[in-house]
Order: C-alpha cells, then structure tokens, then sequence
C-alpha cells in the first residue's frame, strides 16, 4: 500500500469553505452538552424478502431482512440514498449511534436507510431455529450479507423517482468494513463509503496479533501508569484468591469472569468518548479517566487490588446505579450480537494475542489449530483462516475506489485500519482524539475539533461522488 495517511490535527486541515457543506441542527441537546442516550431519531421500519442463498440455484427458500427508512428530507427526484450496511446486532442500535447521516441528510436532500444484516435483529432465515444447527447458520456470511443489500438497494431504486439516486454506503466497524467491501465488490452499485474504524487488515499475515491488546493498554496507560499496572496485577489477583474456599464462595467459573473483565477493558477503549453515551453501555464521558480514578494509587495487597478493581468496574457494569447483579456472560448485551462467535469461526478470523509484556492482560498466545478446534466443537465448523482477504483483499487494494477509511488512534480496531490512502479517490482518515467511529456519531459540543474535520472530509467526499455520478 503506496501514498500517505490524512491526520486530522488538533487544529488544522482547511478545506475550501465551497467544499464544506452546512450541517443541519441534530434533535441532540447542544446547550446542556448531552448526546443524549436515546436520540429521538424517525424512521419507519420495513421488510424485503430475499434469497436465503443468493449463490447457487439449489436452495429456493426465503426470508424478509428488516429496514428503516426516512424519507422526508428528500428532494426532487433522484435523490442520494445514504445506506448503512448493518453490522453485528439489531439495527435500531446503530440507527441511535449513527447521528452524522440524520445530520447531514437534509443538506443532501437524501433518502436515509439503515438495513439490518441477516441473522441479527429480527431478520432471521429460520426464524427462532436460525441458529439451531450448522445447515440453517451457514448462510451467515459477509457475502450473502452484501448481496441482501445489493437486492435491496434495486428495490429502492425501482420507481421512477429514484431510478438514477446515486447511493452512498456508510458503516462503522464490521458495518465498516461492509462498506469499503460493498464499494470494492459491487462499484456499479453505490457510488462511494465511509468505512469508520473498519478493521479490513486484522487477519492473519496483515496485522500482528499483538497489536489490538497494545492499543488498548496505552488507552489506559495514557491516563495514568498505575491504572495498567493495577489491572495487570489484577489477573494474580484473582488467581490467587479466588484459589480459597472463601474465594470460591464469590465466583465458579474464573474463565468467564477473566473475559468478561477482559471485554469491558476492550469496550471502554473503543467507546472512549468525550461525552456521555449509551452505546455498549450506559457510560461517562471519558470512562477510561473515570475508571482509571479508582485505581490511581499502587495497591499492597491483593484484597486491596481487587476492591479497587470492583469499584472501577462500577463505572462499566453499574454507572446509572440500577443494576442490582451483574451479569458476566455478555460486557455488551444489548447488541444483539450473539452471531458474530458464529462470523469470527468461519470467515472473520481475526487473529488476537497478549504477551503480558507489553500490554496489561495475561499471556494469550494466538494458536490456529487451536481455535480451529473450539470452533469445531463449538458449531461443528472449521473456520477458514484466509478467507476474508481471499475475497476481499487485504495486501493489494490499489484498485479500490471512492472510500474514505476513517480510523481513530484511541481505537483499538485501528491496528488493522487501512492508515495509508489507498489511491487517489481512497483516503485514510487518522483522528487523534477519536475512539470507535466517534466521527459517525452525531455532533456534540464536546467533540474535538479533529473529528469535526473528519466529518467536513466526508461531507467533501460525499460531495465529490455524488457530482461524479451525475456528469
């Protein structure tokens, strides 16, 4: 990969004030800085039956993928379509998190849709026995996916008034990395993406395995040394007290809870942002400081290390002070996100390494043979370790088009983020202050100024495509 990555400074990047174009008012409260939990964003919820196999003509069966839709800031015929290429959950989830398209829409004139992907929400192929056996969840896959959206977006172009609406397709994460694959694999279909943190080289021989855990840890370091220190203590910790009979009387399954604190270290890093939200979780702003606040001092004892742990965990698991018992099996349970375990066993092998060295977790190393082992008991699958860059492309992507590849450097998915532009039509986006797609939320007073000419670029490039499509 040639050419040189876009960072957005602190100050500085001008556009061109033509280039820049007006944002419309968000529902969210800017006077009183709130995100604010739920925005009261509109939309109406539609079905679209589509093939449970789009790639052989041995299956017939079908089923209806759920979409959203507003249509009221449309203009005239043919206006944009702005697509969300739904990721891993229910997608009135990401519909709430996504406030850039709701703020730029009336600018455009654009039709908005956000569609939900296959298996997740309640667009389900076998309904409640979808994930029943391999043979009904073997169609889970990225490619069927983009091929629900391909049959989609036809449909929405079908009449008259939309029949030449150049389409953009937006994502953030998995739904990122839907996005830059959509516009690679299907470019007379929409007309350009904005990929946010979409981790398109996280497998095996792009990125290092190690390389997401280190991220993550310098989230916490940044805030304070000890912080790290104290969680990397944690780990004995547990091991050592949970080993006694009273220990054993607070917790049965010592693995579960070691992910479980393992994925909420993960989660604050992504959702490290410098407002209050509710995205993974009800959260602060800067949750990472707020934790961190309880573990600023050097603990002498293990009791003492893991009392501090408990109350900083408080402000993950138990922030609004409603939760009576906390549940261990899920840090982020109201995604909905149960099929990606199914994803990351076949076709999203996304290598992951610890080293205890140079990050804060405990030893982890990666193991192919092993994890092809867990899926296979698992799902009775064998996943397929370079499937994703074998369809996609990882190491050469010189002929990509029209994507803007947008990467915070808080985000522990930016290890495998595309860093350099592409080529000249795809651009790689560094925001220093950003965490997980912060530059696909909706504005706030609290957003840095580095995000804020994040989302001028894509405004620019949105822009720029959308006068390609019509000369």
């Amino acid at each position: 990969m040639g050419g040189n990555q876009c960072i957005i400074p602190t100050s500085s990047i001008r556009l061109p004030r033509s280039l820049i174009l007006k944002s419309t008012d968000t529902k969210l409260d800017q006077e009183n800085n709130k995100n604010i939990n739920e925005p009261t964003y509109k939309y109406v919820i539609k079905k679209f039956q589509v093939p449970v196999d789009h790639f052989s003509f041995s299956l017939n069966d079908t089923f209806e993928i759920r979409y959203l839709i507003n249509d009221t800031w449309q203009k005239g015929n043919n206006p944009p379509i702005f697509f969300y290429t739904g990721n891993e959950g229910k997608i009135e989830v990401f519909a709430e998190n996504t406030g850039f398209i709701w703020d730029i829409a009336d600018s455009f004139g654009a039709i908005v849709v956000f569609a939900e992907h296959r298996y997740y929400g309640e667009s389900l192929p076998y309904g409640n026995e979808s994930y029943s056996n391999v043979k009904n969840l073997g169609y889970l896959t990225s490619q069927q996916a983009l091929a629900d959206y391909v049959d989609l977006i036809e449909f929405l172009k079908s009449n008259n008034n939309t029949k030449n609406s150049p389409v953009i397709a937006f994502g953030g994460s998995y739904g990122g990395m839907l996005s830059a694959w959509f516009r690679m694999k299907y470019p007379h279909i929409i007309q350009g993406a904005i990929a946010a943190s979409a981790p398109i080289l996280q497998f095996t021989g792009v990125t290092e395995c190690n390389a997401f855990y280190r991220i993550v840890t310098s989230d916490f370091k940044a805030v304070n040394k000890i912080c790290s220190l104290e969680i990397s203590k944690s780990w004995n910790a547990i091991n050592n007290i949970t080993s006694t009979d009273d220990g054993k009387k607070c917790t049965t399954d010592i693995k579960t809870l070691k992910d479980w604190l393992s994925n909420v270290y993960i989660n604050l890093a992504m959702v490290d942002y410098p407002y209050e939200t509710n995205f993974l979780a009800p959260l602060p702003s800067k949750p990472i400081a707020k934790f961190c606040q309880h573990l600023m001092n050097e603990t002498k004892t293990e009791k003492e290390t893991l009392l501090s742990l408990k109350n900083a965990i408080n402000i993950y698991a138990n922030y609004t002070g409603k939760t009576d018992c906390i549940e261990t099996n899920d840090a982020a349970p109201d995604l909905g996100a149960t099929g990606w375990y199914y994803q990351a066993c076949t076709e999203m092998v996304m290598p992951m390494c610890s080293d205890g060295i140079h990050d804060m977790f405990e030893i982890q190393p990666w193991n192919f043979d092993e994890y092809s082992n867990d899926c296979q008991k698992k799902y009775n699958v064998k996943p397929i370790e370079n499937l994703a860059c074998n369809t996609y492309g990882c190491k050469d992507l010189s002929t990509a088009s029209n994507i803007v590849f947008s990467n915070g450097l808080l985000d522990p998915w930016s290890s495998g983020g595309v860093l350099r532009n592409l080529s000249s039509s795809s651009s790689a986006i560094i925001i220093p202050e950003g965490a997980h797609h912060l530059d696909l939320r909706g504005q706030n007073k609290a957003d840095p100024y580095s995000v804020i000419q994040a989302r001028n670029y894509h405004k620019y490039s949105i822009n720029k495509w959308i006068k390609q499509y019509r000369l």
